[in-house]
């Protein structure tokens, strides 16, 4: 479904990212991460093992691996997740209700701290124990685009 690194397609600012061990790489040719949502599905947090996700939304034609190639998980119908297939970090999710976009994880950006959250999403099923203190919009489901 996405783009492999062939091919070059910089003309704006690169955002780059990748997994722990480095074996898959990617770019994101943008100016700014405006999209960027925490979320606190409970998919979300089966997948990584994690309180919650923070993902950043991108136009999916501007996002193309740039080494390795990912493995695929369908956690659920119309969806895909992409992870290094060697130490298992998640960093991206395509799904079929926003067909255009592709999310990242934000922590796989090797400049995550550049990118802070704009709201939180899936409020509805958070872990009862985690506490939302901070001044962020929150969502109980997601808001797709029409």
């Amino acid at each position: 479904m996405l783009p492999s690194c062939q091919g070059a397609f910089w003309e704006k600012a690169l955002i780059e990212g990748g997994c722990h061990c480095g074996a898959c790489r990617y770019a994101v040719e943008t100016n700014a991460l405006d999209d960027v949502a925490v979320c606190h599905c409970s998919i979300c947090r089966r997948t990584t093992g994690g309180t919650h996700v923070t993902w950043a939304t991108v136009p999916i034609a501007s996002f193309r691996w740039t080494e390795g190639e990912p493995r695929r998980y369908s956690a659920v119908a119309g969806s895909e997740r992409h992870f290094c297939p060697d130490c298992g970090a998640q960093m991206a999710l395509w799904t079929v209700l926003s067909p255009g976009t592709l999310d990242i994880s934000v922590t796989t950006l090797d400049h995550a701290d550049h990118y802070p959250p704009n709201r939180h999403i899936w409020v509805g099923s958070r872990l009862a124990w985690v506490s939302l203190d901070d001044a962020l919009a929150q969502e109980d489901e997601e808001n797709y685009p029409d």
